[in-house]
């Protein structure tokens, strides 16, 4: 445990959790975000009153992806953002986007308000020996080209990057090894990489300084995707790694929330509003 003075130096984006007199000072998180694909059906349909719903629980960051966002009016989107106080630190923007229309992403991520840019998921062509080894270039090419446009650039990882191992070697091992450490930061879905057999904590020890944001979801004994809190994932272990790792955005995400949705969201916000560490 550490001391407030330590904790409060630290800058690694927690908050002090209350304690009585002569108490050893947890650490809780601070600011909470969603990625807004766990409610994607609801924000697709009424942007405006879904972000509404994520400001009243309790959420102060969000991470857009999915929901056809890239195609709606972002000026608007990021006026409802400063009205409610939500800040959106990083935008989820595909491969062949990037490709395509680059500047267009730059300037729909800074509209936002954005920092840094993710890429969310790699489709079946890359998911081989010559098909990734094709494309790390190009995550080191899409850094550079960000960081002259003042954005920050990060890869998020799903279970094949660490279950595909042509000749021996993960894709996430040759993620770590050809791209920039410098450039290419990591969105590090809990979830996914425990479900790939990962052991999350020595996984992140690793990485120590290279981790932008966490994705957080939990997982019920079977492996299913359940809300934070109602699983078997011990976040209070691995948040306490950020005392070395320094994260500072922790998402909420769960791809297969149930309906309507916001009960789900609420749960794992509640439950991350509370936890000590």
């Amino acid at each position: 445990m550490i001391d407030r003075r330590s904790l409060m130096g630290a800058g690694l984006g927690l908050g002090a959790a209350a304690l009585l007199p002569g108490e050893a000072q947890a650490a809780q998180l601070g600011a909470i975000g969603l990625q807004l694909y766990t409610i994607r059906e609801l924000f697709s349909a009424d942007p405006v009153k879904t972000l509404e719903a994520v400001a009243r629980i309790g959420y102060r960051e969000i991470e857009y992806g999915g929901g056809g966002y890239d195609a709606m009016d972002h000026a608007m989107l990021r006026r409802t953002q400063d009205r409610l106080g939500l800040k959106a630190p990083s935008v989820h923007i595909g491969y062949d986007a990037l490709l395509g229309d680059f500047d267009k992403c730059v300037t729909m991520a800074k509209t936002l308000g954005a920092d840094t840019v993710v890429l969310p998921y790699m489709t079946d062509e890359h998911r081989n020996e010559a098909g990734w080894n094709a494309a790390l270039p190009n995550f080191n090419r899409f850094a550079e080209k960000l960081k002259k446009a003042g954005l920050g650039f990060a890869y998020h990882n799903h279970d094949f990057e660490f279950t595909t191992k042509p000749g021996g070697i993960s894709l996430y091992e040759r993620l770590l090894k050809g791209t920039d450490p410098a450039l290419v930061k990591l969105e590090i879905d809990l979830y996914w990489a425990i479900h790939a057999g990962e052991d999350a904590e020595p996984l992140i020890r690793r990485l120590a300084g290279r981790i932008y944001a966490y994705h957080v979801k939990d997982a019920r004994a079977d492996g299913s995707m359940t809300a934070v809190g109602a699983g078997k994932i011990d976040f209070a272990s691995i948040f306490k790694l950020n005392r070395l790792v320094g994260v500072k955005h922790f998402y909420v995400e769960n791809d297969q929330a149930p309906a309507p949705y916001l009960p789900d969201i609420t749960t794992s916000y509640r439950t991350l509003r509370g936890l000590r560490f």
